[in-house]
C-alpha cells in the first residue's frame, strides 16, 4: 500500500503514518494515583467557589441559585457515577471525545471532543478575569500584563512535567480549600437569613422574595449552579498518566466530587448570608467583598481570603490549562484536528497544544468580559454532558458484555437523569446569555466544517481512541459471522 492509499471505515479515511508517529506523541505514564486525580478534580473546579457563581444571583437571585445548584449537582452526581464506569473501560487521554467514538461513531467523537475543547480553552480566559479582579483589589491594577505573567507561569509549569504541575497544583488546591474553610468559619457568627433576600423581586412572572426575578430567573440561574462543578469532567483526560485508571479513575472522581458538593453547600450559604446576595452579585471577588461588606470594612481577614482566593483561581486556571491540552492532543493525534498539535517533547508533555490554546485564551482574556467568557464554556460543557451520558446509554444497550471494571450505581438511569439535566441546561445558556450561546454555536460549526471536508479523510488508525472502536467492530464482526 503506497503511502497515499488510505483505508476506509465508518464514513471516514485512515491515512498511513510513519512508524515514529506515536514515538512522537507519547505521555508520561504512571504520574497520578487516585489521591492526586481527587486532587485534580477538586482543582479544576474550585475557583468556582471564589467567582462566577455570584453573578447567579443577579439572574435569579438566591432562590432560583439555589435551586439551580441543586438541579445541576444532581446532574454532576449522576454524570460523574457515569463517567467512573466509561473512563475504567476506555482509558485513554481522550476522555469524553473517546467514549463517545466508541458509542456513536467518528462524528459523534468529535462533536463530544470539540465540544469539551470549547469548554477548557474558554474556561481559563474566563478565569484570568476572575484573577485580574483579585489582584486588582490587591495591588490597585490587573488586566492584560497580569493575564500575561499567570499564562506564562502556568503553561511553563506544565511544559516542564506532568508530575511536576500536578504536585504543584495540589499544594496550590490545598492552599485554597484552606482559605474556603477560614472564610465559612469567619463568616458564620454574621450570618443573618433575611442577607439571602435582599434582592428587590420584580415584577416577572412568579416573582417572590426568593424567586425575585420569577420563574425565567430560574431558567438564566442554571449555567451559574454549573459553575460550582464546571470541569470535573476532565479527570478522565489523564487516564494515559494515571498509575491504574481501572481502579483510581472511579475513586478519584467520586471522591473529588463530594468534596465538590459541600463546599458549594457552604460558599453558597454564608457568603451571601453574612453580607447580602445584593451586594456580591455583580462582584468579581465576591468573596473578600463578603467579608468587607459583614465586618465593616477590610481586615485581616478580607486580606487573607484576597491572597489565598488567587490560590482557588490559579488552582482552577492551572488545572484546565492541563485539561485543554490533553484534550487536543488527543484529538489531533487520531488525526481530528491539525496533527502539529499533538506533538510532544522530551519531557512527554504536549507542547504544541499547551500553548496554541494558551495564546487563544489569553487573547480572550484581554476581552474582560468573565461572564460572557463563562457562558461560552458553559456551553460548551452543557453539549459535551448530553453526548457523553448519550454515549454511556448507547454502550450500555449496545455492548452489555463490555468489561466494566466499575459500574455506575442505577445503570442508565442514572445516566438518564443527567441526561435530561444537562438537555435543559443546554436551553438555559440560550435564556441568560444568547449572545455566548450563538458564538459558540459558530465556533462548533466550524469545527464540524472542517472535519467534514477535511479531517475525516485524514484520520490515524493507531491512535488509541481510534483502536478501541476498531477492537470492538471487528468484534461486532466476528460475533455476527
Amino acid at each position: 500500500m503506497s503511502e497515499s492509499e488510505r483505508r476506509s471505515r465508518q464514513g471516514v479515511e485512515y491515512e498511513n503514518v510513519g512508524s515514529d508517529y506515536m514515538e512522537q506523541r507519547q505521555l508520561q505514564r504512571g504520574a497520578a494515583g487516585w489521591v492526586l486525580l481527587a486532587g485534580l478534580g477538586v482543582a479544576y473546579v474550585i475557583s468556582g467557589d471564589f467567582a462566577g457563581w455570584n453573578f447567579g444571583l443577579a439572574e435569579g437571585g438566591w432562590g432560583g441559585l439555589l435551586i439551580a445548584t441543586l438541579l445541576m449537582g444532581t446532574m454532576y452526581a449522576a454524570m460523574i457515577f457515569g463517567l467512573a464506569e466509561l473512563s475504567s473501560t476506555i482509558p485513554t487521554a481522550g476522555g469524553g471525545y473517546g467514549f463517545a467514538r466508541r458509542a456513536m461513531g467518528p462524528w459523534g467523537g468529535f462533536l463530544t471532543g470539540t465540544a469539551i475543547l470549547i469548554e477548557y480553552a474558554i474556561a481559563p480566559a474566563a478565569i484570568a478575569t476572575f484573577i485580574g479582579g483579585y489582584v486588582e483589589a490587591l495591588i490597585g491594577f490587573g488586566g492584560t500584563p497580569v493575564y500575561l505573567l499567570f499564562y506564562l507561569v502556568f503553561v511553563g509549569i506544565h511544559l516542564y512535567g506532568v508530575g511536576e504541575a500536578l504536585k504543584v497544583m495540589f499544594a496550590i488546591t490545598a492552599i485554597a480549600v484552606v482559605a474556603l474553610l477560614i472564610f465559612v468559619v469567619g463568616m458564620i457568627p454574621l450570618f443573618d437569613p433575611s442577607n439571602l433576600f435582599d434582592i428587590r423581586p420584580t415584577d416577572a412572572a412568579g416573582a417572590s422574595a426568593f424567586l425575585p426575578f420569577g420563574w425565567l430567573g430560574l431558567w438564566a440561574t442554571l449555567p451559574y449552579g454549573i459553575w460550582f462543578f464546571l470541569a470535573i469532567e476532565g479527570v478522565p483526560l489523564a487516564a494515559e498518566e494515571t498509575r491504574d485508571p481501572r481502579r483510581d479513575m472511579p475513586k478519584g472522581l467520586i471522591a473529588g466530587m463530594a468534596a465538590l458538593l459541600v463546599f458549594a453547600a457552604l460558599i453558597l450559604v454564608f457568603a451571601p448570608g453574612g453580607a447580602g446576595a445584593a451586594v456580591i452579585q455583580d462582584s468579581d471577588n465576591p468573596l473578600p467583598l463578603a467579608v468587607q461588606e459583614a465586618y465593616g470594612g477590610s481586615n485581616f481577614l478580607s486580606s487573607f481570603v484576597n491572597i489565598a482566593g488567587l490560590a482557588g483561581l490559579v488552582a482552577s486556571f492551572f488545572s484546565i490549562i492541563f485539561a485543554y491540552s490533553r484534550q487536543m492532543f488527543a484529538l489531533s493525534r487520531a488525526g481530528y484536528l491539525p496533527k502539529v498539535l499533538s506533538l510532544t517533547g522530551r519531557r512527554r508533555t504536549p507542547w504544541v497544544a499547551l500553548i496554541v490554546p494558551g495564546v487563544i485564551g489569553f487573547v480572550l482574556s484581554i476581552w474582560g468580559d468573565g461572564a460572557k467568557l463563562l457562558n461560552i464554556a458553559v456551553f460548551g460543557a452543557t453539549i459535551s454532558y448530553t453526548l457523553m451520558m448519550l454515549s454511556h446509554i448507547v454502550l450500555r444497550q449496545r455492548e452489555p458484555d463490555l468489561e466494566r471494571p466499575y459500574r455506575t450505581p442505577g445503570g442508565v438511569a442514572t445516566s438518564g437523569v443527567a441526561l435530561v439535566l444537562a438537555v435543559l441546561a443546554v436551553i438555559a445558556t440560550f435564556i441568560v446569555d444568547p449572545t455566548a450561546a450563538f458564538i459558540t454555536l459558530g465556533v462548533y460549526a466550524l469545527f464540524l466544517l472542517y472535519f467534514g471536508l477535511y479531517s475525516r479523510h485524514h484520520l490515524v488508525a493507531q491512535a488509541p481512541e481510534e483502536e478501541f472502536a476498531t477492537i470492538e467492530k471487528a468484534e461486532s464482526e466476528l460475533a455476527g459471522s
